[in-house]
């Protein structure tokens, strides 16, 4: 039997319909997503994406008593190691087999859902209740509804609870963008989301690399994405960590290959100067 690994994200857990598990590179251990998007809605249509739209999603309104249920279970089965035994969890190698962090993310934008900072409370009690507050907290987003009241009031909540924003920054120019993450969406709304949020809180930025019909991305437009994540800083932003990543499961599009070991260091060489941690995680 094949060991569970970061190449395999299946979402096999019982009837739950928003909290899963997956074990996932970034945190080295078992990440616990919410997915606030069953109905597979998202403003980006990245081709490295590996949701299927072809088949339709599930409601839109968010059931935050059920969130809260599928939680307390799951943290209740990983805190007794009774997560272990299920399948395919139970073929986690021993060393991965620890609750990595809780994360606001699944099929589309969190942030899209209206009841996105209503979540951010609840899984907050939830994780209280199981004593587990020293497991961090997150949302992995792209960035592009932060001007939205609700959502800047879901973010100050997620702070207050000590959790991060990890949000995408794939791309240096505007056709880039529109062609690695699939939106037709101004690459400016994302600039000024990114500095708005990191002049408040210490963001995470999470930076999607891959080959493009076997082509890798060109050096201008490293450079450029490098120059974005200068002015970031310049502006007064606080970057925790630039992730630096490339594909490691099947893409929604078959042009999209991953990067190699040398090919993503050339890359984090583009920010290597700018006194941010970085992390480079390969597809293997």
């Amino acid at each position: 039997m094949r060991s569970l690994d970061f190449s395999d994200h299946r979402r096999d857990l019982g009837d739950n319909r928003y909290v899963y598990a997956v074990v996932s590179r970034r945190v080295g251990g078992l990440s616990i997503g919410i997915n606030l998007n069953v109905d597979k809605a998202c403003n980006f249509d990245c081709p490295y994406c590996q949701v299927d739209r072809t088949l339709p999603g599930g409601a839109r309104e968010i059931d935050l008593n059920r969130v809260a249920a599928e939680l307390d279970h799951l943290l209740g089965w990983a805190s007794s190691d009774h997560l272990w035994s299920i399948a395919p969890f139970n073929t986690t190698a021993p060393g991965l087999r620890q609750v990595g962090d809780i994360s606001l993310a699944g099929d589309g934008e969190p942030t899209a859902a209206r009841e996105f900072a209503d979540v951010v409370r609840v899984v907050g009690e939830v994780r209280a209740a199981h004593g587990l507050e020293r497991v961090p907290l997150s949302v992995l987003t792209n960035a592009t509804l932060f001007q939205r009241p609700v959502v800047q009031e879901g973010l100050a909540r997620l702070d207050a609870l000590g959790g991060r924003i990890w949000a995408k920054l794939d791309a240096g120019t505007e056709p880039f963008f529109h062609r690695v993450d699939g939106t037709t969406l101004p690459l400016q709304r994302v600039l000024d989301n990114l500095a708005w949020a990191a002049q408040r809180w210490p963001i995470v930025l999470q930076c999607m690399f891959h080959t493009w019909e076997g082509a890798a991305p060109p050096a201008e437009e490293i450079t450029v994405w490098a120059g974005r994540i200068r002015d970031l800083l310049a502006a007064g932003g606080q970057l925790l960590e630039i992730q630096i990543y490339t594909v490691a499961r099947a893409p929604a599009d078959g042009r999209v290959g991953p990067l190699n070991a040398d090919q993503l260091t050339e890359i984090a060489n583009a920010v290597e100067g700018l006194g941010v941690p970085l992390q480079v995680v390969g597809g293997a």
